[in-house]
């Protein structure tokens, strides 16, 4: 069962942002947070309801090694995953559920 997957704006707003702040700590941090974060994205991809329910129909998945989560919910009738937000945890929590 194949889904696709959708970004909300601001998530992608984030996983740049991240990335670019990763990056200018140390040549190749971005990069390995990138390559963490798309990892746990496939993971959501191959088994999406293998994480727990947060709020509502959100779910989170923690990334490896950075301390950040990747907020989403299922569309199981359109087969869909919809990217929240790549959340730093950190962060003031009420940001991280988007529509």
């Amino acid at each position: 069962m194949s889904y696709s997957l959708i970004f909300n704006s601001e998530a992608e707003k984030e996983f740049s942002s991240a990335y670019q702040w990763y990056e200018e700590q140390q040549t190749g941090l971005g990069e390995r947070f990138q390559l963490e974060t798309e990892k746990q994205i496939q993971k959501i991809i191959a088994n999406p309801e293998a994480y727990h329910l947060s709020k509502g129909n959100f779910r989170e998945s923690l990334v490896s090694h950075f301390p950040f989560t990747v907020v989403y919910a299922i569309d199981k009738r359109k087969k869909t995953i919809y990217i929240s937000s790549i959340f730093h945890t950190s962060r003031n929590p009420k940001g991280k559920y988007r529509k």
